[in-house]
């Protein structure tokens, strides 16, 4: 006990209790029940401020649980939302996060609409298998009428040729002229059957990427085929180097250097031009020329099966249509920007990683 408190409780006692000899015992008493006091106040202190600490994690980890529970509802209302869109569901179903909701309506609901989704996947695999079987017999189809209709109309071609050989001198010219012209259908009719099996055979390949320079294989492409001396073409200077299928992209290219030509070619002075821009997701390519133009009326159909828009024994109508196909397989698209008697631009995108 504190030396002033001892002396305070003298102070106010009688004269004959303070010089009793049980009085120290007393105070001894006194200062022991004090003591009790401080030990259980300080243990009592020390209780609630753990238990404070305690409710304060405590609280803290209720309040991330709570934060977790609204996501993941978030989240349900959200893939139901999807679900509904998806699978055109008309059924009625209130969900709000803010109130409270039916967990076991809920999970009723998800069911039913993942059985849903369960028959789709299962009719689309039938769809996909159906249509694969489909894609092989055509492509069989394709193989044997490309076979077994090249092989008589280049027999045909070359016994006209013989025949134009041999007997030329007793031809009149009528006669040769008939001729030249059968042999140029059987050209045409060739380069048809050609187009066809390509553009039906388009989507398989084995062929690994490799890198290449893409201004030395165009013009490899530009000395494989005919262009006319009133022709020019221009590459753009910085051309990439590419990984990519390069018998793919030059069958992409071959086609659309034929069409400029075409385009050009009654031209004092055609010319085509190729352009690049950079870009991290596609390859970004132009091929334009100076040439007749494509009326509007014609263009929206121009990269159709057969759509053709000269009469020429090198226009089969397919040259756009491979074009296209090929950019759809690398999940790109091609279009064009053209202007009558002034030029056609197309420009091409290709993923680069497809």
């Amino acid at each position: 006990m504190h030396s002033l408190l001892k002396r305070q409780i003298r102070k106010y006692l009688p004269a004959d209790l303070r010089a009793h000899p049980e009085m120290d015992s007393f105070l001894e008493a006194i200062e022991k029940s004090y003591e009790n006091f401080e030990d259980k106040f300080s243990m009592l202190h020390r209780a609630s401020t753990i238990s404070s600490d305690e409710l304060f994690e405590a609280n803290k980890k209720l309040q991330k649980e709570a934060l977790q529970q609204k996501n993941i509802l978030v989240s349900l209302e959200k893939a139901i939302h999807s679900l509904r869109e998806n699978l055109n569901d008309e059924q009625e179903f209130e969900f709000n996060i803010e109130n409270e909701f039916n967990a076991e309506h809920l999970a009723s609901y998800i069911s039913s609409l993942a059985s849903k989704v369960s028959n789709m996947t299962t009719e689309k695999d039938k769809l996909v298998a159906n249509l694969e079987n489909q894609n092989e017999s055509l492509n069989n189809y394709a193989h044997m009428v490309s076979h077994d209709l090249r092989s008589p109309i280049r027999n045909i071609s070359a016994l006209m040729n013989w025949i134009m050989e041999d007997e030329k001198d007793k031809f009149s010219q009528i006669s040769k002229d008939n001729c030249s012209l059968v042999s140029e259908n059987l050209i045409k009719m060739d380069k048809l059957v050609t187009g066809i099996l390509n553009h039906a055979t388009m989507g398989e390949t084995k062929e690994q990427r490799v890198m290449f320079s893409l201004e030395e294989s165009l013009k490899d492409i530009e000395k494989t085929i005919y262009v006319p001396e009133n022709v020019t073409f221009k590459y753009q200077k910085d051309l990439p180097k590419m990984e990519f299928e390069k018998e793919r992209l030059e069958q992409l290219f071959m086609n659309l250097f034929l069409n400029a030509i075409t385009a050009t070619e009654h031209l004092e002075n055609g010319v085509i031009e190729i352009g690049y821009e950079p870009d991290d997701t596609y390859w970004k390519f132009s091929v334009s020329d100076n040439g007749k133009g494509i009326p509007v009326k014609h263009q929206e159909g121009i990269f159709q099966m057969f759509k053709k828009l000269e009469t020429s024994i090198n226009a089969t109508g397919i040259g756009l249509a491979i074009v296209k196909k090929i950019t759809v397989l690398y999940e790109g698209s091609v279009w064009l920007e053209s202007e009558e008697n002034v030029g056609t631009t197309f420009f091409i995108t290709l993923k680069k990683n497809t």
